[in-house]
């Protein structure tokens, strides 16, 4: 019992001074929890992504394995009890993120996130088998060493089956769709928002004062609120559930970010004390703002370009003569 004392009592332990009972047991619950966590992304993807989900049912199945493996030797050698050591015991032991950060993230960075953990194992195991004399446990941990090298071209080759007949462009076609309604549709609305609404109170103040303060003051007031707005109305609008369009968090979030920052483009330049300079630099900003709009349109919303061109250039050349018309009246 004394032997896993230090890691209760007198804060984490280094790698390099850890018996091989200690290793085995650090293992056991790596594995363990590797496993659990590829089953949760096969439960979170199951609906959505049914062939992903599959690849990491399969994953977490052979992590299962490694796991009984592990178990199978500790009992010949040490025992029954397995000694309750986890990875944030460890001072200088690989990480896991928190399941809250990376359970909701889309396809590919969950992709990502499976590599990162294969590497991370793939290191454990080498570094366990080059420093434990023990035999037999040397060769399991240096097996499964390999079995972690040879898990990126299993899954190449798991996903290629898996995910083939079109499965996977499928999924590809769904995962960008999501993101479109979720992240890129309410931005889009919020950028356009907040680009060309503010355009008729920023500029009308602008050349009815002829005060650079004075303007910035009105635009960053424009701006914030009119993205508080827009996140807030986004958001409450719709659930997502039936429209399919996602968290209302997320787009509440997409939308009022991006009229903020819309409006606010046009509005710094008015930091600047003289007032002719920061209406160029204005300028010149809502010209690439609204090109800016076209390109998203064009890009993600596939509108074609001479429609978005007209549509953004000509109502935002609208929205800004009106601006300097009244405040020149």
């Amino acid at each position: 019992m004394r032997s896993i004392l230090p890691f209760f009592s007198s804060g984490t332990r280094r790698f390099d001074s850890l018996s091989p009972r200690e290793i085995l047991s650090l293992a056991i619950g790596a594995e363990e929890e590797d496993a659990a966590i590829y089953a949760l992304y096969a439960s979170r993807l199951r609906d959505e992504y049914p062939a992903s989900a599959a690849v990491f049912e399969a994953m977490a199945a052979e992590e299962n394995e490694h796991r009984r493996l592990l178990i199978d030797l500790y009992r010949t050698r040490f025992g029954d009890l397995i000694l309750p050591i986890r990875r944030e015991h460890i001072a200088d032991f690989y990480v896991r993120k928190p399941i809250w950060l990376v359970e909701n993230l889309g396809l590919d960075r969950i992709r990502e996130e499976v590599r990162a953990m294969e590497q991370g194992a793939l290191a454990f195991y080498r570094a366990a088998a080059a420093r434990t004399g023990d035999a037999e446990v040397r060769k399991l941990l240096g097996d499964l060493a390999a079995a972690e090298a040879r898990h990126d071209d299993d899954a190449a080759k798991l996903s290629a089956d898996l995910l083939g007949g079109g499965e996977g462009e499928k999924e590809e076609a769904t995962a960008r769709r999501q993101f479109v309604l979720t992240w890129v549709q309410p931005g889009l609305a919020g950028l356009m928002d907040g680009s060309v609404s503010t355009l008729a109170p920023i500029f009308a103040t602008a050349f009815a004062t002829q005060n650079p303060w004075t303007t910035f003051l009105v635009g960053l007031s424009a701006s914030v609120g009119a993205g508080i707005s827009m996140g807030f109305t986004e958001a409450a609008h719709d659930d997502g559930r039936l429209s399919g369009r996602g968290a209302p968090w997320k787009r509440g979030l997409a939308s009022g970010v991006m009229t903020t920052l819309g409006g606010l483009g046009h509005a710094l330049p008015y930091l600047i004390p003289h007032f002719w300079t920061a209406t160029a630099i204005a300028l010149v900003v809502v010209f690439l703002e609204l090109w800016a709009i076209v390109w998203i349109q064009h890009r993600f919303m596939e509108t074609p370009i001479g429609r978005a061109m007209f549509q953004i250039l000509l109502g935002g050349g609208l929205v800004l003569a009106v601006g300097i018309l009244i405040g020149g009246a």
